[in-house]
């Protein structure tokens, strides 16, 4: 159908990819640790929609062009290295700064206000980790025409169909690691030290991960 080959072995290839971990899950779970399972949702959200964008551009051969243009894939990488080397710095010392900034700020008038910027900026925040990600764009790239037959008649509609099932795959895992690292921060209840230990260690490996994108070469 539309030319579509080999969809069980991209089911699974799809499968292990998402149990991988890398900047879209250190994400999603640091998100949840810190601020909760609606953080977590919200992240999850951004970096699904950020899979929709790489799904249509390789449908109509963007894809294909960033990976062939090494000035492309240098922007790309150098912009998403500097945005998760700033997203780790952001928050490992995000923690010590509402805590010191707590006791000033502590008003019952305020918590209203403050919940729908946070969420928002989750969202673009994990919209963004996974744009500019170049592996994402070569891996769309190398890994999709491989389960479409070249004598397809429908090649985009094809990439969509297989970019849709990616993405709902992706949803089904992203939701589970929101709803396992959520658990951790109800543990976690009344204990900020430890949730800004953790804080740091997420933050940290955000900032390697980051260098390492910098990195990478084609």
């Amino acid at each position: 159908m539309l030319g579509i080959v080999h969809f069980p072995f991209f089911v699974a290839a799809v499968f292990l990819l998402n149990v991988t971990p890398g900047p879209d899950t250190a994400y999603i779970v640091g998100r949840s640790v810190a601020q909760g399972r609606a953080a977590g949702l919200m992240s999850a959200l951004g970096i699904c929609t950020g899979c929709c964008v790489h799904t249509i551009a390789c449908a109509f051969g963007l894809t294909a062009l960033l990976a062939a243009s090494a000035t492309a894939f240098t922007v790309i990488k150098f912009a998403g290295a500097i945005y998760l080397i700033y997203l780790g710095v952001r928050l490992a010392f995000s923690s010590s700064a509402k805590s010191q900034a707590a006791p000033d700020g502590a008003g019952d008038g305020d918590a209203p206000v403050q919940v729908s910027k946070p969420l928002r900026q989750l969202f673009l925040q994990g919209f963004w980790t996974n744009v500019l990600n170049p592996k994402v764009v070569l891996f769309f790239v190398s890994f999709f025409p491989q389960f479409v037959s070249g004598e397809s008649q429908h090649k985009a509609l094809a990439f969509l169909t297989l970019g849709g099932v990616f993405v709902a795959m992706s949803i089904v895992w992203c939701l589970f690691l929101v709803w396992v690292a959520s658990g951790v921060t109800r543990r976690l209840g009344g204990k900020p030290g430890v949730k800004k230990w953790l804080d740091r260690v997420v933050g940290s490996a955000f900032v390697g991960l980051g260098l390492k994108l910098a990195t990478a070469t084609r």
